[in-house]
């Protein structure tokens, strides 16, 4: 299991899609001139699929969380 799979849990969704748009405003600003500007456009990018696939982790635990509740009840 990776780190950011553990501390995912401690994001909520808004938080992880305010950062998502974050990243996205950074990038769109971001002019590269250099390999400096290419890394941290790189590093960006990374972050984003990264807060991406948090997000997807996130909706996918959701409805089986939500599944698991409502079969408990039966």
């Amino acid at each position: 299991m990776e780190l950011w799979e553990v501390q995912m849990s401690s994001l909520s969704k808004r938080s992880i899609e305010t950062l998502i748009d974050l990243v996205e405003i950074k990038l769109s600003c971001l002019d590269v001139f250099d390999r400096e500007d290419a890394r941290e456009k790189a590093c960006l990018e990374n972050a984003r699929r990264e807060l991406v696939a948090m997000m997807a982790a996130k909706r996918a635990i959701a409805p089986a969380a939500a599944f698991e509740v409502a079969s408990s009840s039966l």
